[in-house]
């Protein structure tokens, strides 16, 4: 994705709610765009304001920043568990919203916040980082109409220990919502979606957790019902390093493969260039234009899809326990 929304409003005065690790990347993306500026921050540790200009707002309650008659719209980047009450009190306020991925971790908060949304007439933005990114673009660009994908493979590994830092709720399995599942599941299903449609089915659901009730790893196996395409997804939160990678099979047998990593070898440095468009694309969305990504971000739908998942899902050990020679790989979209 390239450029920016036409210049034809004032900049959107946007507040940030939440100063994590990922905040980072929503700062940078603000400090390159002519068409949002941060006007406003709220985070509980005062510490996290130090870097930031002297005029921007501080506070440490997100209801006070919300009564900020300079703040048009807001970012939410609290832990997972508390995105529900913090999106509807912005929304309540009369805020636009851009969320964190997931939108929440209980589809029944996320099917009444895009409710609670759609009755305020207010846009409701999941940050699905990854389908701004610039390899991922080009491969979905480059897709011929007349040869279908009938088959893809999202991986999706890192090691969250060097992610999380001080956000240690990441490896809290009721304030993350379950582990790799809940929180980098989201990311992939998105793509998921963008490639097959909206129409999926979970077909299994396989997740490894750890001693503290953390999953660890996850290996999903979907299918599109109209189509007959499949699509297999694969997290690891324990991979010594990063790995995020997209293949594709078409119908001719022809293989197109994305590394979202291309290019980036800092870790996470590929997030850099993908907020930009996770910002352009809210800011969009505000203005009532179109995403320039196709079908717009759906929280909702990748939270009832997230949700199936774990209803579904057996345990990895039990599973290998059953058979021990089964191949878990054997379907996937072949390297």
């Amino acid at each position: 994705m390239t450029g920016h929304p036409p210049l034809s409003h004032p900049p959107l005065r946007i507040g940030m709610i939440g100063l994590g690790v990922i905040s980072r990347f929503h700062l940078a993306a603000l400090e390159r765009s002519p068409h949002a500026v941060l006007t406003a921050v709220c985070d509980r540790d005062p510490g996290t304001y130090d870097a930031l200009p002297a005029h921007i707002a501080r506070y440490d309650d997100h209801r006070e920043l919300l009564r900020d008659e300079n703040v048009d719209a807001v970012v939410v980047n609290v832990p997972n568990d508390a995105h529900p009450a913090v999106c509807h009190d912005a929304l309540r306020a009369g805020r636009a919203v851009c969320v964190e991925k997931p939108l929440a971790v209980d589809a029944v908060d996320a099917r009444r916040l895009t409710r609670y949304a759609q009755q305020q007439g207010l846009p409701l933005f999941t940050s699905f980082h990854r389908r701004y990114n610039a390899p991922v673009r080009a491969l979905l660009d480059r897709l011929p109409q007349d040869n279908p994908v009938v088959a893809l493979t999202v991986r999706y590994e890192e090691m969250i220990e060097e992610h999380a830092g001080r956000d240690t709720w990441y490896l809290d399995p009721a304030r993350c919502g379950g582990g790799c599942l809940a929180d980098n599941g989201p990311n992939a299903l998105d793509l998921v979606r963008l490639v097959l449609g909206d129409d999926l089915r979970v077909d299994e659901a396989v997740l490894r957790r750890d001693p503290h009730g953390v999953d660890r790893a996850a290996r999903l196996r979907l299918t599109a019902p109209t189509t007959g395409a499949t699509a297999h997804v694969e997290l690891d939160w324990s991979y010594p390093g990063e790995r995020k990678t997209l293949r594709l099979r078409l119908a001719d047998g022809q293989l197109l493969t994305a590394d979202m990593l291309d290019g980036h070898p800092e870790f996470k440095g590929s997030l850099w260039h993908e907020y930009v468009g996770v910002l352009d694309d809210f800011v969009r969305t505000v203005r009532g234009e179109a995403p320039r990504t196709g079908p717009a971000p759906d929280g909702l739908a990748v939270a009832e899809l997230v949700a199936e998942c774990y209803a579904r899902a057996t345990d990895a050990d039990a599973e290998a326990g059953a058979d021990a020679d089964a191949d878990p790989h054997a379907q996937e979209v072949p390297a």
